[in-house]
């Protein structure tokens, strides 16, 4: 296990506000871990993801990838490379197919592999949707088939991190157990730091280490 992200007393401040909705927060996020960011509506938990996947600037202290801070790199590049995003809405284009929103995030991305069709394919396969399902348009996908193509999605510049806001919110519990047993294998068998945002206890389960978000504060709460 690698740290590959860390919170460097990190505060944050809405722009024109001079309050911090994010106070002096530290923390190291490693390879092969699954982490969960818990705490009450409006403690600050979206805030902290659009920092950690460079939607956004902290107005003090350090985001450190590797060693490199945050600020001084392209942010650009680090969502194309480094990161990826699961939203709990899925995000995805309704009126394109599976495959096609996995090859057109490739592109966007600057993806080197050649054919992007069959990679596509493959990375589909491995998340649990099969070739029938991968060329049906998202608009005729259930719920559950929706977030595996997003997490594929999220997948497809291959980073080393995968960040998720309330993955499992839209689920049915068996569905929502099939999208955690994914996350965890990406965690400990691709050796992936995977952190995700959560009210879910069921979710927590999963986590080897959990963070609560209180008054603006970050706390282990186990690890």
């Amino acid at each position: 296990m690698t740290t590959i992200l860390s919170l460097d007393n990190v505060s944050y401040a809405y722009e024109g506000t001079t309050k911090n909705v994010l106070q002096n927060m530290s923390a190291d996020f490693e390879t092969g871990l699954v982490y969960t960011i818990i705490g009450k509506s409006g403690a600050g938990k979206t805030t902290l993801l659009s920092l950690l996947s460079g939607l956004d600037v902290a107005t003090d202290g350090r985001i450190l990838v590797g060693k490199a801070s945050l600020k001084k790199i392209n942010r650009d590049t680090y969502r194309s490379r480094h990161v990826g995003v699961v939203f709990q809405s899925y995000n995805l284009l309704t009126n394109a197919t599976a495959l096609q929103n996995i090859v057109l995030s490739m592109s966007i991305s600057h993806c080197p592999q050649k054919n992007k069709k069959a990679y596509a394919y493959a990375l589909l396969k491995k998340i649990g949707i099969d070739r029938e399902t991968a060329d049906r348009k998202i608009l005729k996908l259930s719920g559950g088939e929706q977030q595996r193509v997003a997490i594929a999605r999220a997948l497809a510049h291959n980073p080393a991190i995968l960040i998720a806001d309330e993955p499992t919110g839209n689920l049915d519990k068996e569905t929502e157990d099939d999208i955690l047993n994914i996350f965890a294998r990406l965690a400990r068998e691709e050796d992936r730091c995977i952190i995700i945002v959560t009210h879910s206890k069921r979710v927590t389960a999963i986590a080897d280490v959990v963070y609560r978000i209180q008054d603006g504060c970050l706390t282990a709460e186990n690890g």
